[in-house]
């Protein structure tokens, strides 16, 4: 089993994609400001992710789940910040926060098995 095998990983990809498919609406001044920051964010979800899991140790790859948690909400942030400045509409920014909320929840839960496998 690897990365790739974990369902947060696996969320956090499809919502990635999600991402940068939706940036692409976004009006052009916004490339080097809002669009990069939101793909980098919702890239850095999955990178971290990986990044942990390439760790092999507990403590390490929780650090790295904790950051890719920071980066879920962050992402959150910028779509917010999108709805703010119109780019999206009020359902398509509750569809992805939810989708957001849903994927910290399922790393929350895999931070808690890493967190537990750590004591054993």
């Amino acid at each position: 089993m690897d990365f790739r095998d974990l369902e947060c990983w696996k969320n956090g990809r499809i919502f990635k994609n999600e991402i940068k498919d939706l940036v692409k609406t976004f009006p052009s001044h916004e490339t080097y400001k809002l669009i990069d920051q939101i793909t980098r964010s919702a890239r850095s979800i999955t990178a971290n992710i990986a990044e942990g899991d390439g760790r092999y140790h507990y403590q390490e790859n929780i650090q790295y789940c904790r950051i890719a948690r920071g980066s879920i909400n962050e992402t959150m942030n910028h779509l917010i910040d999108a709805f703010d400045e119109e780019y999206i509409d009020e359902q398509t920014l509750n569809k992805l926060l939810e989708k957001a909320v849903t994927i910290r929840q399922i790393l929350n839960g895999y931070i808690a098995y890493l967190q537990k496998r750590k004591k054993e």
